[in-house]
Formats: C-alpha cells, structure tokens, sequence
C-alpha cells in the first residue's frame, strides 16, 4: 500500500488557501494531499455526485476524500444527508454505510463558514491584523465562534473595516493567506473545526497503518511555529 494521500474538495478559492498551510500540520509526514476547489457552494453540489463517480472507478485503498462545505443558512442535517446520498450514488462508503469495509469518502460542514475558524483562533487572526482587539472572544457574541450572529463573514469583515483593514471588502483568500499560517490546530474553540480535524486524523489512519517505529497521528498537533513539512501538495480549481 502507498503513502497516504487525502483529496479535498472545497467550495472556494480560500479554503484552498487556508487548507495548503493547514493540513501539512494535521498529516502524517508521508502523506500527500490534493485541493481541488469549485466556483462556490452550488457549483460543487451541482458537479460533486459526476465527480465522485469518477473517483468510485479507480480510487487506490491509500486515498480518502473529503469534502467539506460551508453550512451557510442551510439546515444542518438536511445537508449532510444530501452528501451522504451523493456519495452512496457514486458508490463510494461513507462511515455511515461501510458496514465493515474501509472508509473512502468523509463528508464535513463548515458551520457556519471559514471565517468560523478564524473567530475560534483570535490569537492567529491578531498575528495577522495586530491593530484588533485581542480580547474580542471575551465578548458575549463572539464566545461561540459556531454562532456569531449576523452572518459570521460579515462580521469578520466589520470587525477588521473598523481598524482600517479592506475598507473596500473583505478579500477572501488574501484574509486566508495572511492568517493560517498562525492557525494552532489544538487552539482552536471553533467546534466546527475541531470535528474537522479529528476527520482529517481519522482518515490518514484509514488509509494505512503506521509500523511501531513511526510517528503517531493521534498525538497533539503543532502549532505553526513547528509546522510538518512533509507533504507534498497540489490544487487545482474546478471551472
């Protein structure tokens, strides 16, 4: 059996940002990943179940995907129950419908959005914006980077227009760019991005099993400072 090797799909150009700096701190040292991001949520829901079938007809025992999508306004379960008949479609197995043999696909949902994650790890955000307040997460809205009223993006962008930061709009990936390199995987309060995580761990393990004398992926994962450089990644956006 090979390397381990995980396929992202993901629904814009910033999480592909944000998951090339993140996941080399998440993944065993041999593993490898891809990121192959849509022009949006309806676009990869629109094309997600033809893709998967591709894979479903020639997916090596060493790969798992997955993909994850923000929840927006979109009922929790409603979605990832549209994932999960999307993957069975393609006849690829979910956790759900396994039924003792390996694990190919894991669904994950964004709540409510990458700015979420970013809200969950304020340090990493004032490393990359150093004129905001620090002590925001201390404020009652913002204790719950899972439920930041208003529309989390929205209140991200407020939050940085007010100290001078994209006064004419928040850029997306520019924000993802500036700030995942200062994202500590176990800092994090997002619950969101914790269940994402522990997808990600649960999926290298999936895909091989490591011989005693290798390092273990249930240990606790670096901080950016002592980031894996290991992986190999590529990306690509799906047009």
């Amino acid at each position: 059996m090979g390397a381990p090797h995980l396929v992202m799909l993901v629904e814009e150009p910033s999480m592909e940002v944000f998951l090339q700096s993140v996941l080399p701190r998440l993944l065993p040292e041999d593993a490898t990943f891809e990121i192959h991001a849509f022009q949006g949520k309806s676009d990869l829901l629109s094309k997600l179940e033809d893709r998967l079938r591709g894979y479903a007809r020639w997916l090596p025992p060493h790969w798992h995907i997955v993909v994850l999508v923000d929840r927006d306004s979109d009922d929790c379960r409603k979605l990832k129950a549209r994932l999960e008949r999307m993957a069975y479609n393609s006849g690829l197995l979910t956790r759900s419908q396994r039924q003792g043999q390996g694990q190919q696909i894991t669904n994950r949902i964004v709540i409510e959005e990458l700015e979420a994650w970013y809200f969950g790890d304020w340090d990493a955000v004032c490393a990359a914006y150093p004129r905001l307040n620090s002590n925001l997460p201390r404020q009652a809205r913002y204790r719950d980077p899972d439920c930041v009223r208003g529309g989390t993006w929205e209140a991200f962008e407020r939050i940085l227009k007010r100290q001078n930061y994209f006064t004419t709009g928040l850029r997306k990936s520019e924000a993802a760019r500036a700030i995942a390199p200062h994202i500590c995987p176990d800092r994090n309060r997002s619950g969101s991005f914790k269940r994402f995580v522990e997808a990600v761990s649960k999926a290298a393990t999936s895909m091989s099993v490591p011989e005693p004398s290798q390092r273990s992926n249930t240990t606790s994962t670096p901080c950016p400072a002592n980031s894996t450089t290991g992986t190999q990644p590529t990306t690509s956006i799906i047009n």
